[in-house]
């Protein structure tokens, strides 16, 4: 698995639309990809709406090289930033963002920086903003658990226990985040993912 990137197999293209579809890009909406990894959805965001301004964020400089190649070839112009989940101010200004999106980062988080990043992204964005989230959740069947222990061996039990015991949506409304709404759990080799959808509070 690739940080914060759909280059696994792990991801189906069926998984990467249902995602794309929730963000729902729309005309002159600035859209953060947080932990965008080489660009690969970041990329579909602006294929998809090329008016929409998206802004790749990743504390990887190699892969946001490799995210920025990707780009120039496909000719689309995503924005590239460096920097931490946890520390979007460094990379937007607050209230200012209409969507957040974020991919298989949350897992390989201790519990204290999923807070952080959540509050980060709830805080990027404008009054009734939309966060759209696709990453390991709760592991519901003991196939799905079983599953999911080689992503437990590769990114530690500590930091990834807390999402197959279904903490995401609680996290999310700590973090001041509205409307939390796990809409969809899709079956992998390596466990089950859901997506999930919330909202920022209207101040």
């Amino acid at each position: 698995i690739v940080f914060g990137d759909w280059s696994s197999d792990v991801c189906s293209s069926d998984l990467r639309a249902a995602l794309l579809k929730l963000v729902a890009p729309r005309e002159h909406e600035i859209i953060l990809d947080v932990g965008c990894g080489t660009g690969t959805f970041a990329l579909m965001l602006k294929a998809a709406c090329p008016e929409a301004r998206i802004i790749g964020v990743d504390p990887d400089p190699n892969v946001l090289a490799l995210a920025k190649q990707k780009a120039d070839e496909a000719g689309l112009a995503v924005e590239w930033r460096e920097g931490f989940g946890d520390a979007l101010g460094e990379v937007t200004p607050e209230g200012t963002v209409d969507k957040v999106v974020s991919s298989l980062v949350l897992h390989q988080c201790s519990l204290e920086v999923k807070r952080a990043i959540l509050e980060a992204m709830r805080t990027a964005l404008k009054p009734g903003g939309r966060v759209v989230i696709a990453d390991y959740g709760h592991q519901r069947t003991p196939l799905m658990r079983l599953l999911f222990r080689q992503v437990q061996m590769l990114d530690g039990f500590a930091h990834t226990q807390p999402n197959a015991d279904g903490v995401l949506p609680g996290l999310m409304s700590a973090a001041g985040l509205a409307d939390i709404e796990e809409t969809r759990i899709v079956p992998t080799p390596t466990g089950s993912i859901s997506l999930y959808c919330a909202t920022a509070p209207s101040r």
